[in-house]
């Protein structure tokens, strides 16, 4: 299919709007003064892509005080974002969220909009409210220059949605080198199905949401040899930013050190050179070759378990351990994959043995969810 007419701007980086610095002493209050720097610093080095949306708290009111009231309109691009799944009983809710970030950004209006998070059960609330019409209305109106869609599932269902919806004008879809072959993540295959179909990508969680910033040490050898002295997120970034197709890659900066390190590579970009691919098939590899929990998240075993503990969800927090050695990004995870939508915590485990007879995998469930609760100090 023929590729979307989208400019490409030669700065590939985009400023992620979801980690934004926030004021010691107070967690919930974002530093809107440290992000006026960090803009500053991303407007001078010639970028312009700003990534936000109506589910990020105080995302789009800093972004109107940091760039908005600051900078004229024509010299930036905002993207934002409505997840209609997010509590949304009618059309009208959903609608609302557009009114509201046109609110609270004062952006005047977005170059991109974001059906947020498509996948699984998700998609069919877009399709149900009938926000493609709504938002393609809104482009005939000004309000919106670009429609696309954000998604976190497989290729197949990719294939599906973008069969369905030829008009998305782009795909933001979560690529990383670590992920590239991963079988639940399947970044490598949505980013084949989305260009298969001529859709421009915008990549979100190029550092596997900073995991990559500080890999297992066998990966920063690998990295080391070849390019002694430079940030292990370069790698990350500059991976996914050569990448044919690509509209930006988005790096959800939280302070100034970030933003100057991602610029320092990122402002006269340059694509990974054939022995630098190389080295990154060697560090993917690298990052296989250490034992984690095979879980394929088939959830067999959940499905019989009589406690409703959530065992896929914790092993992948487990197994966030085991490769980064990240206890903290391990439990926030775990807090979000596991315990939001209802499930029961490892260490509530009975023991009864109903899982491991379900494992395809054969597992020791009961012994690695012990591990987990240790490990997460449950």
């Amino acid at each position: 299919m023929s590729e979307q007419k989208l400019e490409m701007n030669n700065k590939k980086l985009g400023f992620g709007l979801m980690r934004l610095p926030r004021l010691e002493g107070d967690g919930d209050v974002i530093d809107v003064e440290q992000t006026k720097r960090m803009v500053d610093m991303f407007m001078d080095a010639g970028c312009t892509y700003f990534d936000t949306a109506w589910i990020y708290p105080g995302s789009e009111e800093a972004m109107r005080k940091a760039l908005v009231e600051r900078y004229p309109r024509e010299s930036y691009t905002v993207a934002t974002k409505n997840a209609a799944w997010a509590g949304c009983k009618s059309r009208e809710d959903a609608i609302e969220q557009f009114e509201t970030s046109l609110r609270r950004s004062g952006a005047g209006y977005f170059d991109y909009y974001l059906l947020h998070n498509l996948g699984q059960n998700r998609t069919k609330v877009f399709d149900d409210f009938d926000l493609w019409k709504f938002a393609f209305d809104m482009k005939e109106q000004g309000k919106i220059r670009h429609v696309g869609f954000s998604f976190h599932s497989t290729a197949e269902e990719l294939e599906a949605i973008l069969t369905a919806h030829p008009e998305a004008e782009f795909v933001q879809l979560q690529i990383n080198y670590a992920d590239w072959e991963n079988d639940e993540v399947q970044s490598r295959k949505v980013y084949e199905v989305a260009r298969a179909h001529g859709k421009p990508v915008v990549i979100m969680e190029p550092v596997k949401g900073g995991l990559l910033a500080d890999p297992p040490q066998s990966v920063k050898d690998l990295f080391d040899e070849v390019n002694p002295g430079v940030s292990y997120a370069s790698w990350a970034i500059r991976f996914a930013a050569s990448l044919d197709g690509v509209l930006a890659v988005l790096s959800g900066m939280s302070n100034v050190e970030q933003m100057e390190n991602n610029l320092s590579y990122m402002k006269d970009f340059k694509p990974l050179t054939e022995v630098e691919q190389e080295t990154i098939v060697r560090a993917r590899e690298a990052i296989e070759a250490i034992p984690i929990v095979p879980c394929t998240s088939c959830n067999y075993c959940s499905k019989v378990c009589p406690m409703d503990i959530g065992i896929s969800g914790t092993f992948m927090c487990l197994n966030i351990i085991k490769l980064y050695g990240n206890v903290q990004r391990a439990l926030h995870e775990e807090r979000f994959a596991v315990i939001n939508p209802g499930k029961k915590r490892a260490n509530e485990c009975i023991k009864c043995g109903a899982c491991e007879a379900a494992c395809p995998q054969h597992i020791k469930i009961r012994d690695t969810l012990e591990e987990a609760a240790t490990l997460m100090q449950m």
